[in-house]
């Protein structure tokens, strides 16, 4: 199997190529860097321009504005000429998408253009259709017609270039042959590269967009493990698209990103958040920060093995005990072990309501699994839908015959769990006990470290699991020392996604100094971007741009008001027709602009109702949900 980085058991960045981007220097030594995109209309000179500024002086480093037409790749002149007068020398990017002379009018004017192999000089019509060997090269000698005039604008002019791939937008040609997947989306992009290196043209930076996480990582590891293997590496930029608003866009963005990070990968990133572009800087900025002052265990492994592959997806193959392991999904443990006397109110934080009057809990589809109480006792009951976790020394005076209670054993209270208990072990990543697990199947582990090397600690202890054949179940725990909520997000988001992408872990156990309704929903949002355990409607939502033709804050908002309650429904929202259809094949429905005031409703990737006035297509998406049968009344 390919190598994807340089080190799976240390996180290294590989030396890409350096590209300059006007004064800025991508990819090499150079630090990763942090880029947004203005949503403000480019032929509007004055809000572009001020717009550009409050990105700036958040901390962007490359501001990225829409060109759809040659008049907005015209107007980029005097956005350019104001903010230099502003003394302001911050490169541009131009945003093309379907017009190549819009491209190469900006390619004389910014500092770098970004194409979408799937939309420039390509067809998309959904429509399957056989090439044969004859036919596809045909269409490749039309691509590389239509594109080699910007490649020489380019190298004439000194301007960077994005070769920018999105999954939502691979082009019929690509899908024909490789289908939807993280391999059609590498092949795209290697074809646009290969046409600017035969024209001697190399300061490329590379993306692999997609809203899916799993395809967005496995796609990125492809790219890297075929330059790493033709010996040339470009910089590459790292970004979920239509990742969403608020907490669900921070972690969704966390996981994939940060996924690439641990190992190493990236060289700019840009956070995509249904918010103010400015808003987006600090975010990728934290995530970043993690990286710094890196606390790692430093070890290392005669020979370098992978017992998983890192282009698909596996789940490990684990025991099942209870409902952890095996084919279950992973579950959630919450902590309540530092509080004393626990009443059921402290139980509202993980989802159990509990209604005094009517004497009756509440299960929330967000509800925790399992609740760690540590030495504290309980004086009244719980679901029997939760498990209840507690040290082994109450456990065995109290509740050991008490279904529904399972012990927290240390290593030297191990030879004295009942070998038809399931009890929890709580074990280090960086040392190897296990053979304390020899003929101990009732054991879950619950994983965790005091490093920040987590991800490669955790995959060194998966790997010796299998080396010894042990199918324990391990919950993965990730402690912080933060009280700060998006800082958590993010931190958790990358360090529990990167292993859970891979297959890796039947649980997740967060703890930071936060309520436990913060904790609780940074865990289900984390198991929700992996795909690993849906709690609740997903969002597809497009960051806006000057493209976008209705306000997509607002409008999103709104429908997050009428379907947050459809459990399991993917839902895309896209500001206009650039990515909205290809996305769509990803949503099981989809929410386009496609002209002022006017919008087109999608039944994944077929529109189905058009040009639908804006005020009416919010109820008219509930209705066509209905009609699918998909909806359901949310409960009271």
């Amino acid at each position: 199997m390919m190598p994807y980085c340089l080190d799976l058991w240390k996180r290294t960045r590989p030396l890409t190529k350096e590209v300059q981007i006007g004064t800025l220097h991508l990819g090499a030594l150079n630090p990763v860097r942090v880029q947004s995109m203005t949503t403000t209309d480019t032929m509007d000179t004055e809000g572009s321009v001020s717009q550009s500024v409050r990105m700036i002086e958040a901390g962007c480093e490359l501001v990225r504005l829409t060109a759809p037409s040659k008049n907005e790749a015209e107007n980029l002149q005097n956005i350019k000429l104001a903010l230099r007068q502003k003394g302001i020398q911050t490169p541009l990017v131009a945003d093309i998408h379907f017009t190549p002379n819009a491209a190469e009018i900006a390619a004389k004017i910014v500092e770098k253009v970004r194409v979408n192999p799937g939309n420039y000089a390509d067809k998309k019509k959904f429509e399957e259709i056989e090439y044969t060997d004859e036919s596809y090269q045909a269409e490749l000698d039309r691509i590389e017609e239509k594109f080699t005039p910007l490649v020489l604008l380019c190298k004439e002019h000194r301007t960077a270039m994005r070769i920018g791939t999105n999954h939502g937008s691979l082009s019929d040609r690509i899908l024909s042959r490789y289908g939807d997947t993280p391999e059609g989306m590498v092949e795209s992009a290697f074809e646009f590269i290969h046409i600017c290196e035969k024209h001697g043209f190399d300061q490329l930076v590379i993306s692999m967009k997609a809203s899916n996480t799993l395809v967005m990582v496995q796609a990125y590891r492809l790219l890297m493990a075929k330059m790493l293997a033709n010996g040339k590496v470009y910089p590459l930029h790292l970004g979920v698209t239509e990742a969403g608003d608020g907490e669900d866009g921070r972690i969704k963005s966390a996981v994939g990103i940060g996924a690439l990070l641990e190992d190493g990968i990236g060289d700019t990133i840009r956070v995509s958040l249904t918010e103010a572009p400015e808003a987006e800087i600090p975010v990728a900025q934290k995530l970043i920060a993690k990286y710094e002052n890196y606390n790692a265990f430093d070890f290392s492994i005669p020979k370098e093995k992978l017992n998983y592959s890192p282009f698909e997806y596996s789940k490990r193959d684990s025991l099942s005990l209870h409902n952890i392991g095996a084919k279950n999904t992973p579950v959630v443990l919450a902590d309540l072990s530092s509080i004393e006397h626990i009443k059921p109110a402290h139980f509202f934080g993980f989802g159990y309501q509990y209604s005094i009057s009517l004497d009756k809990w509440n299960i929330l589809d967000q509800a925790a699994d399992y609740v760690y109480i540590g030495s504290n006792e309980l004086d009244f009951e719980v679901p029997g839908t939760l498990g209840i976790i507690l040290d082994f020394d109450l456990w065995r005076a109290d509740y050991q015959n008490k279904p529904g209670y399972y012990p927290l054993i240390l290593p030297e209270q191990l030879a004295d769990l009942p070998a038809h208990t399931t009890g929890f072990l709580p074990l280090e990543a960086e040392n190897d006990p296990l053979d304390l697990l020899a003929n101990k199947p009732n054991v879950c582990i619950i994983l965790n470290t005091k490093y920040d090397n987590k991800t490669q600690l955790y995959r060194r202890f998966f790997l010796a699991m299998q080396e010894k054949k042990y199918h324990h179940p391990v919950v993965l725990s990730y402690q912080y020392n933060t009280s700060e909520l998006e800082t958590f997000q993010l931190y958790a988001g990358a360090d529990a996604g990167a292993l859970l992408i891979d297959g890796f872990g039947d649980g997740l156990w967060l703890n930071a100094h936060l309520g436990t309704q913060y904790i609780n929903s940074t865990s289900f949002g984390i198991l929700q971007a992996t795909r690993t355990r849906i709690s609740k409607t997903e969002y597809i939502s497009c960051p806006s741009c000057g493209r976008t033709l209705f306000d997509l804050q607002e409008t999103t908002a709104k429908i997050r008001k009428r379907t947050a309650h459809l459990k399991g429904l993917k839902i895309g929202i896209m500001g206009c027709i650039v990515n909205g259809p290809g996305e769509m094949a990803d949503a099981d429905y989809g929410y386009v602009g496609t002209g002022p005031g006017k919008i087109n409703l999608y039944k994944e990737k077929t529109v189905v109702r058009r040009n639908i006035e804006e005020a009416q297509a919010v109820e008219a998406l509930v209705d066509l949900i209905k009609e699918h049968g998909d909806w359901q009344e949310p409960r009271n």
